[in-house]
């Protein structure tokens, strides 16, 4: 199993034009495999838009324009050997779209399941199931927006072996570094988290299992780049001590034997 792998964070900006963020995205997918990186991680809408932000009424969405940037990406992505994680909007027939993060080149696509009201009543349709991949030997789960205000679905991660999960959102708010900080450091998993440039309060990085903050993006277009290290000293008790033992904890059959007459 690696030990290591290295994680980029993006903090792109969001245009309307889906074109122009289809080459944004792939000119920050050089930078990222320039340093390094085996995933790339891009922000909530990157190549289609965010509803309510750069999309207005889908009916505006050139739907052909947005597969075929996907398809570029997915190419470019397979051509420099980088994990593209990146949000958009997938289109659904005769139903509101998904709001996705697709992981190129693969196919693997997860669609975000726990909708605030607006989304649900007027922009997006849900999905239903986690999903994960692999690259270098470390396990990736995924989220989007307003899901980092469920603990669940962090430990569902957890109890599924994750290392990692990617959440993308379009905007941090005044305490989503806190929330994602404690999810990190309850569920002992690393948290990266891409917000887009032009949002209110961009705060994108890599949050390393023990809820410290491992690097951070300036304001602005930037990439805060981590090595994920199973290795790392500092790490030793968030890895192996506290998240076996916190698992132990929550199945709690050590508790059950122990009040168990004799």
């Amino acid at each position: 199993m690696a030990e290591t792998t290295r994680i980029a964070v993006v903090q792109s900006r969001i245009e309307r034009d889906i074109a122009s963020n289809g080459a944004h995205i792939r000119a920050m997918l050089d930078r990222a495999a320039a340093q390094g990186a085996d995933v790339a991680l891009f922000p909530e809408g990157a190549l289609s838009g965010y509803a309510k932000a750069q999309v207005q009424d889908w009916a505006q969405i050139d739907w052909d324009r947005l597969a075929t940037e996907q398809a570029l990406i997915r190419s470019y992505a397979a051509g420099l050997g980088i994990i593209a994680v990146v949000g958009s909007a997938t289109p659904l027939k005769n139903r509101r779209p998904h709001n996705s993060l697709h992981v190129l080149p693969t196919a693997i696509r997860y669609d975000k399941r726990l909708l605030s009201y607006s989304e649900v009543s007027d922009w997006y349709s849900p999905g239903f199931e986690p999903r994960t991949f692999a690259q270098h030997g470390f396990s990736f789960g995924l989220t989007l927006c307003i899901e980092m205000q469920f603990p669940e679905l962090f430990a569902g991660y957890e109890a599924l072996g994750v290392d990692c999960v990617l959440h993308a959102i379009y905007g941090m708010g005044p305490v989503g570094d806190i929330i994602l900080r404690g999810h990190a450091a309850t569920t002992c998993l690393w948290i990266a988290a891409a917000t887009c440039a032009n949002a209110d309060t961009p705060a994108s990085g890599i949050i390393g299992p023990d809820g410290q903050w491992l690097a951070r993006c300036g304001a602005g277009i930037d990439i805060a780049v981590a090595d994920l290290d199973r290795a790392d000293p500092t790490l030793d008790i968030a890895l192996n001590k506290a998240r076996p033992w916190r698992r132990v904890a929550r199945e709690g059959r050590i508790y059950r034997d122990a009040i168990r007459p004799e």
